[in-house]
């Protein structure tokens, strides 16, 4: 699967959940770890986990499978790692407290929304 098809599958399935202010940000040539970072806010620490689990649900029913997920049920931060897209889906207080959009954008990029 693509990078922009993967980043596209992600998006759909944190809005379908109802992640909040979800933002992907294109992260080629910046860095070698993965192409795109999507972020995403979830409600709580648990809408959070969930988020990602069922990105990671729909993943696998697209035959890919993720690297790995860091964070728990308790996390403010959960961090899934699929190769050519990193997903960041966090707590308001988190979100705003490490401002990762600040961090990896630049003026200029072309951001998704």
């Amino acid at each position: 699967m693509q990078s922009e098809a993967l980043v596209t599958l992600v998006e759909a399935e944190l809005d379908l959940r109802k992640g909040l202010n979800i933002k992907t940000i294109d992260v080629r040539g910046k860095t070698s770890i993965t192409d795109f970072m999507v972020i995403a806010t979830g409600t709580s620490s648990r809408h959070a986990k969930s988020l990602c689990d069922y990105v990671v649900e729909k993943v696998k029913e697209n035959g890919l499978q993720p690297l790995g997920m860091e964070g728990d049920q308790g996390s403010d931060w959960i961090l899934l790692d699929l190769g050519d897209v990193i997903v960041h889906v966090m707590t308001g207080q988190a979100r705003e407290l490490y401002q990762l959009e600040k961090l990896w954008s630049v003026a200029g990029d072309a951001a998704h929304a």
